[in-house]
C-alpha cells in the first residue's frame, strides 16, 4: 500500500479505494498491532495491518457484518442471520499461502443461527457472549435451542416484539459485565425512535435502569475505558466522555462524519466515520450542518488532547463503518469466513495443527 493511495479490487461490486495519510501510517507502524473494521454497507470485514514496510489491507466478504468482539484467541462476529466465533491459530497462519506472510489466522469454529435479529454490538463477558438484539429491543444471550434468550430490556419497553421499538444498539462492559447501553429513543412503539432521532438518544445504566445521558443524536458504540464511559454522539459527529462519579460529560473531539465504531489503545481512540447515504433514516443530523462534506474512514484521535493524528479514508466502495477493534500484538492478521474452501482444509487440536494439503495449491480470492 503506498502512502498516497490504495486500490483493492473486489470479486463482486465496486472496488474499494483508500487513502491513508502519513499520520495513520506512522501510528500503525509503531502500534505493534492491527485494526479490524466491519462495514455492513459494503459487506466486508477489513483487516488493516503492517508488514514491516507498508500497510496491508485484507477484505473478507460477509452477509451484513455488524458488531464483533475479540477476547484472547477468539473473534465473534454478528452477521445478518448468524453469530460466528472464529479462533486464531498462529501455527496455521505462519504456513498459509506464503511462509511468514501472516501472524494470525482466525478460523470459523462455532456458529449460532439466530435469524435476522438485527444484532448490533456483541461482547464477551465472564458468563459468555452477550448480544444487542435490536429487533427485539433487548440484551440477550445465545442458545442451542432458541434464536436468543432475553436477559434485559429498558424499563420503558413494555413487551418484547420484533418491532425495533427504541433502536437499542450499543453495549459497554464494566468489570466483565454488561453495564451501559445506547438507544435512539425512549420509545415503546414500532420504530417510534425515528420521529425525533436528532435529539432523543439516551445512554442507560442497566444496573440502575437510569438514563445517565440524554438529548443525543443517534448515539452508538458506548465503551468503558480508564474509568470513563466514552460514547459516539453519532449524528453530532462527536466523541463524548462521561464521568460516572461526577455525572457529567465533555466533548473529546468533533469529526466530519456520522460516527460509529469505537475502540481504544493506549491514549488513542479508533473511531469509524460514515457518510450519510440514506436520508430517510440518517438525514437531518447536526453533523450535516457543521461540515460541507462528510468522510468515511478510520480516525485516530489522542483522547488527552482531542487532536486527530491520523486518518484512513475510504474514497470509493465503502461509505459506512459499523465497528472497529485493535488487535494488540498482531500485525498481519487474516480471517477465513465459513464459505471459503480453505476453512475446510484446516485441522487443529490442543497439541497440533495441520493443513490437509499445501496452501500454495489453493488460490486466495480476497
Amino acid at each position: 500500500m503506498s502512502k498516497n493511495n490504495l486500490l483493492q479490487s473486489q470479486p463482486q461490486g465496486q472496488s474499494v479505494q483508500c487513502v491513508p495519510d502519513t499520520g495513520f501510517i506512522e501510528w500503525l507502524s509503531h502500534s505493534k498491532g492491527s485494526l479490524v473494521v466491519s462495514t455492513y454497507q459494503a459487506g466486508k470485514l477489513l483487516m488493516i495491518g503492517w508488514d514491516g514496510q507498508q500497510l496491508t489491507l485484507l477484505m473478507r466478504q460477509y452477509d451484513k457484518p455488524m458488531g464483533f468482539n475479540v477476547s484472547g484467541k477468539k473473534l465473534a462476529l454478528a452477521t445478518r442471520n448468524n453469530i460466528t466465533i472464529h479462533a486464531n491459530d498462529p501455527v496455521l497462519a505462519r504456513s498459509y499461502k506464503k511462509t511468514g506472510q501472516y501472524d494470525a489466522l482466525y478460523l470459523p469454529k462455532v456458529s449460532w443461527h439466530t435469524s435476522d435479529l438485527n444484532v448490533h454490538d456483541i461482547a464477551f463477558c465472564n458468563d459468555g457472549l452477550w448480544i444487542v438484539n435490536t429487533r427485539f429491543s433487548c440484551l440477550a444471550k445465545l442458545s442451542d435451542n432458541c434464536s436468543f434468550v432475553p436477559q434485559w430490556q429498558p424499563s420503558f419497553v413494555s413487551a418484547l416484539a420484533p418491532e425495533d421499538r427504541c433502536h437499542l444498539n450499543g453495549l459497554a462492559i464494566v468489570k466483565d459485565r454488561p453495564r451501559y447501553v445506547t438507544c435512539l429513543g425512549q420509545t415503546d412503539t414500532p420504530g417510534g425512535w425515528r420521529e425525533n432521532k436528532a435529539n432523543s438518544g439516551v445512554v442507560i445504566d442497566i444496573k440502575t435502569n437510569e438514563v445517565v445521558m440524554r438529548d443525543l443524536a443517534m448515539p452508538h458504540s458506548p465503551r468503558y475505558y480508564r474509568k470513563h464511559l466514552y460514547v459516539l454522539n453519532s449524528g453530532g459527529g462527536e466523541l463524548l466522555r462521561f464521568d460516572p462519579e461526577k455525572n457529567s460529560h465533555d466533548v473529546v473531539c468533533q469529526l466530519p462524519g456520522y460516527l460509529r465504531g469505537l475502540s481504544f489503545v493506549d491514549n488513542h481512540a479508533i473511531i469509524g466515520l460514515c457518510k450519510i447515504r440514506e436520508s430517510n433514516i440518517f438525514g437531518g443530523m447536526p453533523v450535516q450542518d457543521k461540515h460541507d462534506k462528510l468522510l468515511c474512514g478510520i480516525a485516530i484521535v489522542n483522547i488527552k488532547t482531542g487532536k486527530q493524528i491520523g486518518l484512513f479514508e475510504f474514497t470509493a466502495g465503502c461509505e459506512e463503518i459499523f465497528d472497529t477493534q485493535f488487535l494488540e500484538g498482531i500485525t498481519r492478521p487474516n480471517i477465513l469466513n465459513p464459505d471459503r474452501p480453505e476453512a475446510l482444509e484446516a485441522f487443529n487440536a490442543p497439541d497440533f495443527s495441520y493443513w490437509v494439503r499445501p496452501q500454495n495449491l489453493i488460490k486466495d480470492y480476497t
